[in-house]
């Protein structure tokens, strides 16, 4: 037994028995809630340096550790973990589960602190919204950015090939391009 999770306000105790744990509605869960508004896969709860981990997979209704929403949160014991609008008080013991020295880190993958934005991070975007936002800041306009090439009129022509340049011509896009 590496925990447990208390209701708040009451009810049954559940046992935290494995080292990651998916927690949703959906019946092939390792703890299933039987709530409207819990996500068939809600969140993953994983151990890692003798510390529980919530990791939020993608959930409607998200995932809070002391009334703050998180994606990706340390949980240390005492700290009130709620899924949707159900709170739980995590109890375990760090050194009973392996810990030694400091907590490790606030995040389980470090590597994704910068992965996404602060309002992402905050629960104020999601996450669909800040990827199209990318995605729109990377397309180029193209015809916009072939420079002009010696001797060839003002205005860029309307594809790859400068003007003044054969049609059949292949030339290196990088060549077309003018820096000041």
């Amino acid at each position: 037994m590496f925990g447990f999770l208390v209701p708040v306000g009451g009810g049954d105790t559940i046992s935290l028995r494995q080292q990651e744990i998916v927690i949703g509605r959906k019946s092939s869960c390792d703890i299933v809630l039987q709530f409207g508004n819990i996500s068939s896969q809600h969140c993953r709860l994983t151990l890692s340096s003798g510390y529980w981990y919530v990791e939020d997979l993608h959930s409607t209704n998200g995932v809070k550790v002391n009334g703050q929403k998180v994606q990706d949160r340390r949980l240390d014991p005492g700290d009130e973990l709620t899924i949707a609008h159900h709170g739980y008080r995590i109890q375990y013991d760090p050194a009973k589960n392996g810990a030694t020295g400091p907590p490790p880190t606030e995040l389980l993958r470090e590597d994704r602190i910068f992965s996404r934005s602060l309002l992402e991070k905050t629960g104020l975007e999601k996450p669909t919204a800040r990827k199209s936002r990318e995605m729109d800041s990377t397309r180029l306009d193209l015809p916009a950015m072939v420079a002009k090439t010696p001797g060839s009129d003002s205005k860029p022509s309307s594809g790859m090939v400068p003007s003044g340049s054969e049609p059949g011509e292949k030339r290196d896009f990088f060549d077309q391009l003018q820096f000041d």
